[in-house]
């Protein structure tokens, strides 16, 4: 059984995003200081943008060995490489660029222009991570030290959408035909490769999140809000701002930031 989720509300968005960067360097410090490659799923959106920035300015940045990371995205809208809505060319802008990445242990998923099929651009990422897994990693995919998601208004995550198919899928990753918000077609890990990951950090802010975020934590069901299912193997954490927190139920043990 995974222990339940916390939830830790920071004063505004740029507070939080500040709070989950010097959480993400010291988490990265302590995995490489065990002789380990951290492995990171990456999110995409403006909080994202605002995490990456936050890292790629930071003091302490440098005590991350970045060419010793491993870097994965949990979805990807499917569009031309270096379409500036891409979720990897949103990352390479605000943090990839300013630090000493090794190409080889970056995985984008795989751009329109270079296989024009989603299916098989899906099937390729499993391949991918099939081929990066280990005996150790128990299962097909790596195990993630941590992925990071945002939760739409309508409590989709990744491009995991409410009553969607692609909830039931069973592969590692799925195509995603007919997205309710633009563009429509994707592709993203499910449900399960989500989950397989020692933590989950849902990062969200705003008012219009909040509904969400409080359907989510109160024991929704998973095909009508899909944040309730990701869960990390070892803590969940549930990152907020006061607005996406004005919601949560009354009974839900948070910490606030000062």
């Amino acid at each position: 059984m995974t222990a339940a989720p916390s939830v830790l509300v920071h004063h505004s968005p740029g507070q939080l995003a500040e709070a989950v960067c010097a959480r993400l360097l010291t988490s990265f410090v302590d995995i490489q200081s065990a002789g380990q490659v951290p492995r990171w799923v990456l999110t995409g959106g403006s909080v994202a943008d605002r995490v990456h920035a936050a890292i790629a300015s930071s003091a302490a940045r440098d005590a991350v060995d970045w060419s010793r990371v491993e870097l994965w995205w949990g979805d990807e809208r499917f569009l031309p490489d270096g379409h500036k809505d891409r979720n990897i060319t949103q990352a390479r802008r605000a943090l990839l660029d300013h630090v000493n990445v090794d190409e080889t242990r970056v995985h984008p998923m795989p751009a329109a222009d270079v296989m024009d099929d989603p299916d098989l651009a899906a099937a390729a990422y499993e391949q991918t991570l099939k081929s990066n897994a280990s005996a150790l990693d128990h299962g097909d995919t790596p195990r993630f030290d941590l992925v990071m998601l945002g939760v739409g208004p309508d409590g989709h995550v990744a491009s995991l959408f409410p009553e969607q198919p692609a909830l039931h899928d069973e592969r590692a990753v799925v195509a995603v035909r007919g997205a309710p918000k633009p563009p429509p077609t994707r592709i993203s890990l499910t449900m399960a490769t989500l989950c397989h990951s020692r933590e989950v950090w849902f990062v969200v802010v705003g008012a219009e999140k909040a509904q969400a975020v409080h359907n989510a934590l109160s024991g929704a069901g998973v095909l009508q809000v899909p944040a309730a299912g990701p869960h990390g193997e070892q803590r969940t954490l549930w990152l907020l701002d006061r607005a996406a927190a004005s919601g949560l139920p009354a009974n839900l043990p948070r910490h606030s930031s000062p």
